[in-house]
């Protein structure tokens, strides 16, 4: 590749207030908040842990989980939604969609919301995993482009590989909102699912919505970020992301938005950070990332910004003011999975089916933990110098080789899914199909 505003208070009718809310370490949704910052109020795992247990599925966990009194609500490429136990992994419940889950669960009110690849968008008891209702979209498709990232057939084309999140809802006064493939930002009824409105953007949308001062903030791979009326969902402002007409590569927003302190922050696969202000979409500052793609969603917290960049590798400590670097640390691997702040620890997990602690204080990983198919086939994939070794796992530079290469890199037990602390334990999921809880 060149590969808090506030937070909103949750006001829902009756029977769907928000789970867990006596629980302070409940994460409820992806980013935990509805500001999608990243940050846990919650124990954070100061020492090397060990595996608390492992619930392995059918295929890879993409999901980040939800954690919600006691239980643990997560997706599978399986095609299933998972509830399990948060004490010992038992399994609770499964749920059956006809196609891949890799959306991240919110929870409210009893109820667990979430997307599938089959294009519906549902919404399931959170305690005995039964359907409360169902909604068809217009239909789930990966970003695509001809000669996508330079590979032949230049006619052709090709999904984009590397586009392998769905976007993870977020609940807010008896609405739930998501985006989705077919192009459109839904917001519906919680309680029925009935449509109160959508938005239509220029592409496929599998960022995450972020809520703030009643608005929606999300970015689609048409290149745009959108600020909607929450309550309407017409458009307040919209801020334009670089373009690569040619072969796709360096364009789109996929990942989610922090809105923090009357800003929002995100990172752009035009290998650019941006910080806009949120009332007016103005830019107030831009961090170039050299070529290298911005794939995940940063966590905002104490005056910083972190984030963590794809074929970049590194780990970035920014001023959230200026976007200036206070501290960047490199690693061997790509990062999709985006770090959670517990206290003064950054939790960041990437390719290599490693998760690291980094004592943002002493600027330096604390700890690292490593899967057991990271243990077995990293050597593989790593150059005697430590770096990444991309080349190792491709036979040739042909669009139909690009799904290989991947099944080969993943082996590593790759960490897609991103980091999740509660009463000091680590939920997180593993390309190797299990979600693992460490402590």
């Amino acid at each position: 590749m060149r590969a808090r505003i506030g937070l909103l208070t949750l006001v829902l009718p009756a029977g769907l207030s928000l789970a867990g809310t006596s629980q302070a370490q409940d994460s409820p949704m992806f980013r935990g908040d509805l500001a999608r910052s990243g940050v846990s109020t919650g124990t954070p795992v100061t020492a090397s842990p060990k595996v608390k247990w492992a619930f392995h599925t059918g295929g890879r966990v993409i999901s980040t989980p939800a954690v919600v009194a006691g239980s643990v609500y997560f997706g599978s490429t399986d095609g299933n939604v998972y509830a399990v136990n948060a004490e010992d992994g038992a399994k609770r419940w499964s749920f059956k969609t006809d196609a891949r889950v890799s959306s991240s669960p919110a929870v409210a009110g009893g109820v667990v919301f979430l997307g599938s690849y089959d294009g519906a968008f549902y919404a399931l008891d959170a305690a005995t995993g039964a359907l409360r209702w169902k909604f068809k979209t217009g239909g789930e498709r990966r970003f695509a482009g001809k000669n996508l990232h330079g590979y032949p057939p230049a006619g052709e084309v090709i999904p984009d590989p590397f586009d392998v999140y769905l976007s993870s809802p977020a609940v807010w006064q008896g609405t739930v909102y998501f985006g989705s493939g077919d192009g459109h930002v839904y917001a519906l009824d919680a309680a029925s699912g009935r449509l109160r409105w959508k938005f239509k953007t220029g592409n496929v949308v599998h960022a995450s919505p972020t809520l703030a001062d009643g608005k929606v903030f999300i970015g689609s791979w048409d290149t745009w970020f959108y600020a909607l009326d929450a309550v309407t969902g017409h458009m307040v402002w919209r801020f334009k992301t670089g373009e690569d007409p040619n072969v796709h590569n360096q364009t789109g927003i996929q990942g989610t938005a922090a809105v923090v302190g009357g800003m929002v922050y995100f990172e752009c696969r035009d290998a650019h950070v941006y910080a806009l202000d949120a009332r007016t979409g103005r830019k107030r500052w831009t961090f170039d990332l050299q070529g290298s793609w911005g794939m995940s969603s940063p966590a905002v917290a104490d005056g910083r910004i972190y984030y963590a960049t794809a074929d970049g590798r590194r780990f970035h400590a920014a001023d959230a003011a200026t976007g200036k670097d206070i501290f960047v640390l490199p690693f061997s691997w790509y990062f999709s999975a985006s770090p959670a702040i517990v206290g003064h620890y950054a939790y960041a997990a990437n390719w290599d089916g490693r998760l690291m602690a980094i004592d943002v204080d002493a600027q330096q990983v604390a700890w690292t933990f490593e899967t057991d198919s990271s243990r077995a086939n990293r050597a593989k994939y790593i150059k005697a110098d430590g770096s990444m070794n991309y080349r190792a796992a491709m036979d040739e530079s042909f669009a139909d080789d690009i799904g290989l290469e991947f099944s080969r890199i993943f082996s590593m037990g790759s960490f897609l899914s991103s980091p999740v602390v509660v009463d000091g334990v680590i939920y997180i999921g593993s390309m190797d199909g299990n979600l693992y809880a460490l402590r």
